[in-house]
């Protein structure tokens, strides 16, 4: 019979964006305990400085990456940096994001429509893009792109957010459809309500805008960054090597009854 398969970094490389804050910080640090050599990219040098130093806090090996998520260049030459410093390419999150604000499509600018498609959606392909790139090179990897409960169910006063989400969702299963056969997986992992600067910022954070959002969790709490960041370790382990196009939803029950 074999071995359970475990979760350990030990010699792996992963690569995260929007490591600055939130999801992606957590992220990072959960891979760096597991202990994987982590590239932190994120275009907040300040956010990215402070993941620095909670890795090195517990002597983790981090490699700070300042990067525009919406810039191929940028995004090639971060994964560039990231395989010359590490010399691999085993796990990738790719997390950076930004939230619209709550306004009816017909009422939206084209701006904002074009800036939160780039950061959530074409980021994603610039990603895997090139992080493809390197795993065909190597045989082997595993992606895990941030969509959103929003990728999955239609939010009013959200169209291009659901729009870049949804697009998350597609993309991600289409790259896990051509490159099954190349030793590449390929998931997004959809977050519910999760207690992040994101979320501080779409309710205004007062005690008021979080309890009207919580309302909203059948388990009656926001998730917590780490229990995000939990999920998309075991998606990129060899615990979780045979599930590639899925999109897992972590969201307290939130999306339960659709």
């Amino acid at each position: 019979m074999a071995d359970i398969p475990t979760i350990d970094y030990n010699g792996k490389v992963a690569f995260v964006t929007g490591a600055g804050s939130g999801i992606g910080r957590a992220t990072a640090i959960a891979f760096a305990k597991a202990g994987a050599s982590v590239a932190a990219a994120d275009i907040n040098r300040q956010g990215l400085e402070q993941t620095v130093q909670d890795v090195a806090a517990f002597g983790g090996k981090i490699l700070p990456l300042e990067c525009d998520v919406t810039n191929g260049s940028s995004v090639k030459a971060a994964l560039e940096k990231t395989v010359e410093s590490f010399g691999r390419l085993d796990a990738a999150f790719n997390n950076a994001g930004i939230e619209q604000p709550a306004q009816p499509l017909a009422e939206l600018s084209e701006d904002v429509w074009d800036r939160v498609v780039a950061v959530n959606l074409k980021s994603v392909f610039l990603c895997m893009k090139y992080q493809i790139e390197i795993m065909l090179r190597q045989g082997s990897g595993a992606i895990v792109n941030t969509a959103s409960g929003a990728g999955i169910l239609a939010i009013r006063g959200q169209s291009s957010y659901c729009a870049s989400k949804f697009g998350v969702v597609a993309a991600s299963k289409v790259a896990a459809l051509e490159y099954a056969d190349k030793g590449i997986r390929v998931n997004a992992i959809c977050p519910g309500i999760i207690d992040t600067p994101m979320i501080a910022r779409y309710t205004g954070d007062t005690e008021e805008g979080r309890a009207r959002i919580i309302a909203q969790e059948p388990v009656g709490r926001m998730g917590r960054p780490e229990e995000i960041a939990g999920t998309v370790l075991w998606l990129c382990s060899e615990a979780g090597g045979f599930v590639t196009g899925h999109a897992m939803v972590v969201d307290g029950g939130q999306t339960a009854g659709i």
